[in-house]
């Protein structure tokens, strides 16, 4: 017969084996299989209960669909869902919209914006608000460029055009085109932060897709030169540029415009995220 010592050695082995079959087994997602393939949802660097980098916080400027210093203009008949502001410039910058001034005279309408439109030139407290909003804008910008330790650089050398992009933080020195389309991939609770030293260029009738749960408000453009989206483009995100945003005539956008000179619509649809 087994002695009490020996008996308690067996289970204990026993144990052990359990667990390191358990943790062998746990090795095998896809995060340690390759965690540098932009094609393989949830590569990345994991932060809380998502991957990706931390959120960019936009502050006061998330309260608007279009934020701009210079002017946001409009040709056509667009389509926005959500606010529109301009500062420090006045309300002659916000062009193309027919706008009606509230009897408050903190804000004008118009019938192709669903939400209000502020300049500084309106009634207190709207041009201390936009100040305080255009100040948070850039320091979001400030903040999304200076992320550090990105999981790709210089992705097919600023040509991203068919790729599936992971949750992940993404560098590039030069230029970024979009000839063709692309998918983000990944969860509700990821997030995706593209620092881009010279501009974003989409071409036309191309999309930015999201797969798996993907939210546009969990994406940010950092851009340091003009952001161009073609005609009838679909674009996914909060672009931060630090000069000017453009669309083309029919393109759209589920996220936000935050521009530090001016915004440049023709016939859009915007909807804020």
């Amino acid at each position: 017969m087994l002695s009490r010592l020996e008996k308690y050695s067996s289970r204990g082995m026993w144990f052990t084996a359990l667990l390191l079959a358990a943790f062998v087994a746990g090795c095998g997602d896809d995060e340690t299989t390759n965690p540098d393939d932009p094609t393989i949802p949830g590569a990345g660097t994991g932060t809380g209960s998502g991957h990706g980098p931390a959120p960019v916080v936009l502050g006061t400027a998330g309260t608007y669909a279009i934020l701009a210093k210079s002017g946001v203009s409009n040709t056509g008949t667009s389509a926005i869902t959500g606010n529109i502001g301009v500062s420090p410039v006045t309300s002659t910058a916000l062009t193309g919209f027919s706008l009606t001034l509230d009897g408050s005279g903190t804000f004008a309408t118009s019938a192709q914006v669903t939400g209000n439109l502020y300049a500084a030139d309106y009634t207190s407290p709207t041009p201390t608000n936009l100040t305080t909003a255009v100040n948070d804008m850039q320091t979001a910008y400030t903040a999304a460029a200076g992320r550090t330790l990105p999981d790709h650089t210089e992705l097919g050398a600023g040509n991203i055009g068919g790729l599936t992009l992971a949750p992940g933080l993404y560098k590039w020195g030069t230029t970024v085109l979009i000839p063709t389309s692309i998918t983000l991939s990944g969860s509700a609770n990821d997030t995706w932060i593209f620092q881009i030293a010279g501009g974003l260029t989409q071409s036309s009738a191309t999309n930015v897709t999201l797969a798996g749960g993907a939210l546009a408000q969990n994406i940010v453009w950092q851009v340091a030169g003009i952001v161009t989206i073609g005609t009838t483009a679909h674009m996914e995100g909060r672009i931060l540029s630090q000069t000017q945003i453009v669309l083309n005539t029919g393109a759209v956008a589920n996220g936000r415009l935050l521009a530090q000179t001016q915004v440049t619509l023709s016939g859009n649809t915007i909807v804020a995220k």
